[in-house]
Order: structure tokens, then C-alpha cells, then sequence
């Protein structure tokens, strides 16, 4: 049998809201890459490299977050 290997994708964001700011800080320890868990219906779901906050954000025009290209 041959192994697959899946690559993991990633995603920087930055903090629009007080609430982002403090979860940025406080959990993500500042770092801006995420992990994508999963897309759909125009949402992704990303988890901190960190592993202390999982959360969802929508792809066009979110009110907590910007992704960063």
C-alpha cells in the first residue's frame, strides 16, 4: 500500500476587534499562522499553531478577523 502525505494548510490573520485583539494576544501568543481545519459554505475553521484556540472565520468580510496574503 502507498502512503499519501496530506499537506497542511495555513493561514494568516490579524485581529479587527477587541475580542480578536485579546485572543491574539492571550492565546495565540501573538503568532499569526493557523492551521485550516476545514472550508465550507464560505467558512474556514482554523486552529492557532499554538493549540490553545480553534475558531471560525468567514472567507469575505469577517468582523473579528482580516486574512493576511
Amino acid at each position: 500500500m502507498t502512503k499519501t502525505a496530506i499537506k497542511t494548510e495555513f493561514l494568516c490573520v490579524k485581529p479587527r476587534s477587541e475580542y480578536a485583539q485579546e485572543m491574539f494576544e492571550n492565546s495565540m501568543y501573538k503568532l499569526h499562522s493557523c492551521r485550516v481545519a476545514w472550508r465550507r459554505n464560505g467558512e474556514i475553521g482554523l486552529e492557532s499553531i499554538t493549540n490553545r484556540f480553534d475558531f471560525t472565520i468567514r472567507e469575505c468580510g469577517d468582523d473579528d478577523w482580516d486574512i493576511i496574503t
